[in-house]
């Protein structure tokens, strides 16, 4: 690899860990929002909407998950 091939992978690397922080940001915020969410209280569309977000977290790795908590200062749910 020569110099400039090393800096093109180092660039993307950096904007790939960047979107990383993004995407735990909103992947905890998520979390949050379900683990609060009241089902009884919501319209049927935003509960069918819930359940789906809530099956997605679910099957994230747990590792994953602990760091979207982390990433919006949240507690373990």
């Amino acid at each position: 690899m020569n110099k400039q091939e090393i800096e093109l992978l180092s660039k993307e690397i950096e904007m790939l860990m960047t979107e990383r922080v993004r995407l735990l940001k909103v992947v905890g915020a998520a979390a949050v929002l379900v683990a609060n969410a009241d089902a009884s209280r919501l319209q049927p569309n935003a509960v069918d909407a819930a359940e789906m977000l809530s099956e997605l977290l679910n099957g994230l790795p747990e590792e994953t998950l602990q760091d979207a908590l982390e990433s919006v200062n949240a507690q373990t749910i």
